[in-house]
């Protein structure tokens, strides 16, 4: 088969290459207790969509460092018991996407929330506040701040506390909520069933977020990691900085929180991916303890492949 990383065979075994820091456990424990003692301050606005099958509203809540977090949230119009949920997570620099492509969720019988991640093309807020460089880019944002300031730590906060939200409505139960997402939606997929261990099935589609280090390594910093290029070319161009770089990348590397999931995990893995290598992939899956399987594409690059958004819904209808 066509090759663009490791042969098949080494990606199951592959572990990873970036670094974790010594305190990762500590860093996200001290998360979620700011994020667990923020008042969400919840406000659900009635959407101007409209449709007879749904009730559609805005959703708000507070976020950690006080931002004001956007989702989309559809429930069925006629449900009279607990029914299940699913949350879902945009690509990098998007958005929760139109109303409508949420309906086939809604039909099925499920509630269904979609996050704005904050700062990018949606209606969440960036608060900022950050010391140093925030050029073209989330994953460096925070870079030369506190470890507590990296962006992606407040977006992977988001998406537990939305899906803690959501499992807080009465016509939701709780026990029966799933997740899923492609590319950055993909690793916030895998970040947000690591930190609400209650999200019962996954689909991370093609992840991103995984394996800086093996990323640069394979000289692929560019389409959604060029920004690691950039703030080296910018602010570290002699790489003196680059151990402590990658090590405090690895906070917010989702490998390092993929351990931690319980929910039943269905990833979907593209061979040809060059923009989310195959072996940065398999550093999260391979972490996985919880049941799982990987539907593996061996032709495509990142995209989604015949089939694979049929194979997501299956997989969360069995909720």
């Amino acid at each position: 088969m066509p090759l663009t990383d490791m042969q098949l065979k080494k990606l199951k075994k592959y572990q990873g290459r970036n670094p974790k820091p010594k305190d990762f456990d500590r860093y996200w424990a001290r998360a979620l207790r700011e994020m667990r003692s923020t008042d969400p301050e919840l406000e659900l606005v009635p959407a101007k969509f409209k449709v007879d099958c749904a009730e559609c509203f805005d959703l708000y809540f507070t976020g950690v460092q006080g931002a004001r977090i956007h989702a989309k949230y559809l429930r069925p119009k006629k449900s009279h018991k607990p029914h299940p949920a699913v949350v879902f997570f945009h690509g990098y620099s998007g958005s929760s996407g139109e109303w409508n492509d949420k309906l086939n969720y809604v039909a099925l019988g499920f509630s269904m929330a979609a996050l704005d991640c904050r700062g990018q093309g949606g209606l969440s807020e960036d608060k900022g506040g950050i010391k140093g460089p925030t050029l073209r880019g989330h994953i460096i944002r925070g870079l030369n701040d506190s470890p507590d300031a990296l962006l992606f730590r407040q977006i992977f906060l988001d998406t537990a506390q939305l899906a803690g939200i959501v499992m807080t409505f009465p016509e939701v139960d709780s026990k029966r909520v799933g997740a899923v997402g492609g590319s950055q939606g993909g690793g916030l997929t895998l970040a947000c069933a690591a930190l609400e261990p209650r999200i019962k099935k996954a689909v991370p589609h093609v992840p991103f977020l995984c394996d800086y280090q093996r990323v640069w390594e394979m000289d692929l910093a560019q389409g959604a990691y060029e920004e690691l290029r950039n703030f080296f070319r910018q602010f570290d161009p002699r790489h003196e900085r680059e151990r402590e770089i990658f090590n405090r990348l690895g906070y917010v590397d989702v490998q390092h929180l993929a351990g931690r999931i319980r929910a039943e995990t269905l990833m979907i893995t593209n061979l040809m991916d060059t923009i989310c290598p195959p072996s940065t992939q398999f550093a999260a899956y391979n972490k996985i303890k919880a049941r799982k399987k990987m539907i593996i594409h061996p032709d495509f690059g990142h995209e989604s492949a015949p089939g694979s958004s049929d194979s997501a819904f299956n997989f969360l209808a069995e909720l």
